[in-house]
């Protein structure tokens, strides 16, 4: 039996996605990737070359939870201020007044995020971590929900400067977008010929749709046994020959909570091995590091996770509604 606040969220998340793709193009695995990252509080790093649809996924998922949006355009002389505001000295008042940077939105593309320099990518930390920025040693909250998007360019790397490990953890997701199809890509010549959809998208859900969604994540039921299925996943990258790091225990967490989210969208209040299975790559990925002589074979780690995943025996539970 279906239950009925699952068909609802299933129905609150179908409609922000059907709204995506008006403008996204044969990409909906990747929008339901960006929306469970959204319902689970996370954020996501989309790295991929310019043109296939980066900034119009994330305008357009701002637009779709009628929410504010802000993007940043990472350059080596951003400042950390332009990211988290400042305070600046009001003569009338005699008082310090907070001036919000640019983080203070609900969604925010961090544009070619590596551009910035490791100063001014730290300046994210505390606020992808906690839903909040200090400045000045006052706390200010960031509106909810909250997410960051960050791009980056995966084959030019003059004047950038990696991401580091302690970074690319905050990460929920790390998903690449991808050229379309021939056929996808002549769809999108004819929606865009005349005007752009981006243009005409309205809101079809609120933003307190997408707080109560994050609310019921949690709520989601999850065995024991696939409690345990998560952890033998993650360390078997820590064990694996050719990976130099394994994923730490923020990754088994988030493993969790997007399989309580993929689960929730398929209209489930219970997790389900394959649910785990179908997020493990997204979620792990970039929190592992390859040795280099596996790099030099061509291995990758979307192809380790998958043989990770094929030597671990798959727990048998009971089909559990909590």
């Amino acid at each position: 039996m279906i239950n009925v606040g699952m068909a609802k969220s299933r129905n609150i998340a179908d409609k922000i996605i059907g709204n995506i793709e008006k403008v996204i193009v044969g990409k909906r695995n990747i929008v339901e990737l960006t929306l469970i990252s959204l319902i689970c509080g996370g954020h996501i790093l989309i790295e991929d070359v310019p043109g296939v649809g980066k900034t119009s996924l994330a305008y357009s998922l701002a637009k779709s939870i009628n929410c504010s949006f802000s993007r940043i355009q990472f350059t080596p002389d951003v400042m950390p201020s332009d990211i988290t505001g400042f305070s600046i000295y009001n003569q009338k008042t005699g008082e310090f007044e907070f001036r919000p940077g640019s983080i203070m939105s609900h969604i925010v593309l961090a544009d070619e995020i590596n551009r910035a320099t490791p100063k001014t990518q730290s300046s994210l930390l505390e606020v992808m971590e906690k839903g909040q920025v200090t400045v000045d040693g006052v706390t200010y909250k960031v509106p909810a929900p909250f997410m960051v998007i960050a791009t980056q360019n995966p084959v030019e790397y003059h004047g950038t400067y990696p991401l580091p490990e302690a970074q690319l953890d905050r990460f929920f997701m790390k998903i690449s977008i991808g050229y379309p199809s021939p056929a996808d890509e002549a769809e999108i010549l004819a929606r865009f010929q005349v005007d752009d959809p981006l243009d005409e998208l309205i809101p079809v859900v609120e933003t307190t749709d997408i707080i109560r969604l994050q609310s019921e994540v949690k709520n989601v039921y999850i065995d024991k046994t696939l409690n345990r299925y998560i952890v033998d996943i993650i360390n078997g990258t820590r064990i694996h020959k050719d990976i130099a790091i394994g994923a730490s225990p923020r990754g088994s967490l988030f493993l969790m909570r997007a399989s309580q989210a993929w689960a929730l969208y398929n209209k489930r209040s219970f997790v389900l091995p394959d649910d785990i299975k179908k997020m493990a790559a997204p979620v792990i990925s970039h929190r592992i590091i390859l040795k280099q002589e596996a790099k030099l074979r061509g291995r990758n780690s979307e192809d380790i996770i998958s043989e990770i995943i094929s030597k671990i025996k798959v727990p048998v539970v009971d089909r559990h509604e909590a």
